[in-house]
């Protein structure tokens, strides 16, 4: 009997001993086969054995492979800082990644820390963050191809067309123009002005497409008129701009334009082998895979392949891997879905890991320093200039002359304007070229830096002066005078907002005509693309629409893309006169863990707004807490009550448990009022504390209650709550304060409940 129990431990203990006795005398008679054989012996330094691995461990610190690592993880954590702070300044996130690049160049890290930037960034270390940032940017182009729609090109192309070439051809003039004031003096020597003015042509006509789809969503412009118009035209820009560059860089190579004769006919017949032959090969294969839902990996590795013949084919023609890179993706098959589950798998990786790379070995480039003078300055200021005109003022032009309104026309100029990371791309293979110098490399730079950050003000003051349109926030529906009561619910999956709308209507339903429900899903930006965002958005709202008609209740929807979810809700909520938000609790993926609380703890701390509240002395109640932090900035910040809903299998909230623990809880009797008079709710007030007895206003308010619905208000005095009088409860009621000290006091009857609506009281 014993020995069956303990048979496991005698194999693998016998297992062990004889496998290692065995390994032992192999190498004792190992040693007998060196006899006759040429060994050096080991080298005698004479150092100590921390000395031997204080050498051993530099050495490895140096090594290539780690050298890159250490480079990779100082490079996102700068990049992601500064996102995060441009994203706080309501800048896209790129444009602080841009920053970071620059700051970890020569022009401030490498001026101020010029030890630990060679340590960190050494010239021989350059080549392997060039490669892999090149591996980033062919990925990015990839997917800049992918959220172009071409079906919205054809469908729509009419004005925006026009605006798109001469929103080009103007900048592209005064570029050309601007070359001949600057070539003498910035043009490196063995560059023909024909180059160099079409690399600064090209240079003053680009439009971030990317970029821009991000701006017009999270300003939610994307489903008006004019954000159709400016996503069409910069669409048409991209594809233009790249089909332009790819002639200039096959002319810069060749020398002249007639040497270039032969690589545009190649490049041309690739374009022709890719739209006629390789399109309705992918076409073919995307509708094989219709509604599955997912791509396998062999399908995954065809597009692959594809990606990497079609980069490959053209930095063999002359035309760069790039150019490549983004029709592999345009002729990616226009199935939004599939697209989408493509873009997933391709996104993150390139975004996150590897483009960041790019922005700092551009950065690294970038000698600000070099700029020593006033008429360098001088030259930037009007290099600026220059852009800003020919793209800004050119496309604003054009939109006018089309007759189309002063703000409009000038919104797409502002937009049109934005160059972000699709200018630095250009830039980069200038200088790879050798046409562009380290000073002008240095003025294009910031420049593009500074037309993509004006981008934001520029909307803003458009939009202060021709306010007398209202915005899809403070429409007509907001009007403060309005007596009706409003309720606004927040969700994040079409579930949630299904559970959060029968709430709502719990709370409202016999109000008639004195009831205003707004469902509202608020979605990050970086997880849309400008090609399927309204399908998204019916998506998001088909579950909340259908609960609506079943409940025959009338919903006004809000949807807005953001790049700061929960400032936007908080704005959003304060700002629109609503009398309750309606949020659900969200969910760590590490949730009940302990690495969940650890990670959570370890948030908390590093997170630079949190740190900044609780030096300013503005830390909420809610610390280390089960909220998430979407809630927790809700609560702190929300200027009008909030109900946060717990929800296990909510339904309707027919019998409500109401505990009361001190005079602070009694506003909740205004909410269980609400669902007497409006859903016919049965309300168990239990008093913790006996303070309702010694109350008399309370005790007037509930009698109130009672004398209206005498059968739907009962009020206990026990403690004690017996389980299964809990489970047999739809909802409980509680206040925000008095669930915190539940939670910190660790009584587990909470999770007898079915669902719990927390309410705060600001």
């Amino acid at each position: 009997m014993n020995l069956g129990k303990y048979k496991n431990l005698i194999f693998y203990v016998s297992t062990i001993a004889f496998f290692s006795c065995l390994m032992y005398w192999f190498f004792v008679e190992g040693k007998t086969l060196e006899i006759g054989e040429n060994i050096a012996s080991p080298k005698g330094t004479g150092a100590t054995m921390w000395e031997n691995f204080a050498d051993s461990f530099m050495t490895n610190l140096h090594h290539p492979l780690a050298l890159l690592l250490a480079q990779i993880v100082t490079i996102i954590m700068v990049a992601k800082l500064f996102g995060w702070i441009c994203v706080k300044l309501k800048q896209p996130s790129v444009i602080g990644e841009m920053i970071a690049g620059i700051v970890l160049g020569p022009s401030l890290f490498g001026l101020y820390f010029p030890e630990l930037s060679a340590f960190i960034f050494p010239k021989e270390s350059l080549p392997n963050l060039q490669f892999l940032s090149q591996i980033g940017l062919i990925l990015f182009m990839y997917i800049v191809g992918m959220e172009l729609d071409l079906s919205v090109l054809r469908k729509k192309a009419h004005d925006a067309v026009v605006i798109s070439h001469a929103s080009i051809i103007i900048p592209f003039a005064l570029g050309v123009g601007l070359s001949y004031f600057i070539y003498k003096e910035f043009a490196p020597d063995g560059i023909q002005f024909s180059s160099f003015a079409l690399f600064i042509a090209i240079a003053m006509s680009i439009t971030a497409f990317p970029v821009l789809a991000r701006i017009v969503q999270e300003r939610n412009l994307h489903k008006t008129k004019i954000g159709t118009v400016v996503i069409t035209c910069a669409a048409a820009d991209d594809i233009t701009a790249w089909c332009i560059l790819a002639a200039v860089i096959a002319v810069v190579k060749a020398g002249s334009f007639s040497g270039s004769v032969f690589v545009i006919l190649m490049a041309i017949l690739y374009v022709f082998i890719m739209i006629k032959a390789v399109r309705p090969f992918l076409v073919r294969i995307a509708e094989a895979q219709k509604g599955k839902g997912f791509i396998n990996k062999a399908l995954v590795a065809v597009f692959f392949l594809i990606l990497i013949i079609s980069a490959y084919a053209t930095e063999v023609i002359g035309i760069h891997a790039l150019f490549g890179a983004f029709m592999a993706g345009a002729i990616m098959p226009e199935n939004v879905k599939f697209r989408n589950l493509f873009i997933e798998k391709v996104e993150d990786v390139a975004l996150v890991l590897l483009l960041p790379l790019f922005f700092v070995f551009t950065g690294l480039r970038t000698q600000i320093g070099l700029l020593n003078d006033p008429h360098l300055w001088k030259i930037g200021g009007f290099i600026i200039l220059t852009a800003v005109v020919g793209k800004f003022v050119g496309s604003a032009l054009t939109a006018k002359f089309l007759k189309i309104s002063w703000k409009d026309s000038l919104t797409i100029g502002a937009l049109m304007n934005t160059r972000g990371l699709t200018e630095l791309i250009v830039l980069n293979i200038g200088y790879d070229l050798g046409v562009l110098g380290p000073e002008l490399f240095a003025m294009l730079v910031i420049m593009a830096l500074f037309t993509t950050f004006m981008t934001g003000p520029c909307l803003d003051l458009i939009n202060y002066l021709f306010k007398g349109k209202k915005s899809m926030i403070e429409d007509d529906e907001h009007e403060k005078n309005d007596p009706k009561y409003r309720v606004l619910l927040s969700f994040e999956t079409p579930e949630s907002g299904s559970t959060l709308l029968k709430l709502a209507d719990n709370l409202t339903h016999k109000m008639n005509g004195n009831k205003s429900v707004t469902a509202m899903n608020i979605a990050p930006v970086d997880e849309l693309h400008a090609f399927d965002i309204n399908d998204f958005e019916k998506e998001q709202f088909k579950d909340v629409i259908e609960t609506s008609h079943d409940l025959k209740l009338e919903v006004t929807t809000l949807f807005k893309a953001s790049t700061d979810v929960e400032s936007d809700l908080t704005n959003i909520t304060n700002k629109g006169n609503y009398d309750l938000l309606l949020i659900m609790l969200g969910k760590s993926m590490y949730e009940g863990s302990l690495l969940g609380r650890l990670l959570g703890f370890t948030t908390k701390i590093i997170n630079p707004e949190k740190l900044l509240n609780t030096v300013k002395g503005k830390g909420n109640i809610f610390n280390n807490s089960p909220f998430d932090d979407l809630t927790l900035q809700v609560l702190d910040k929300a200027t009008i009550p909030v109900g946060v809903l717990v929800e296990k299998e909510f339904k309707s909230a027919d019998k409500v448990f109401v505990p009361i623990f001190n005079l602070s809880d009694f506003y909740l009797l205004e909410y269980a009022k609400r669902l007497i008079n409006n859903n016919n709710s049965q309300i168990i007030i239990l008093d913790v504390a006996g303070q309702i007895r010694n109350n008399i206003e309370v005790k007037e308010l509930i009698r109130s209650i009672e004398q209206v619905a005498p059968n739907h208000i009962t009020l206990y005095n026990e403690k004690k709550i017996e389980k299964e009088f809990l489970n047999s409860q739809d909802l409980m009621l509680i206040s925000s304060k008095s669930w915190k000290n539940l939670i910190d006091t660790k009584d587990l009857w909470l999770s007898d409940i079915p669902s719990t609506l927390i309410i705060s009281n600001p």
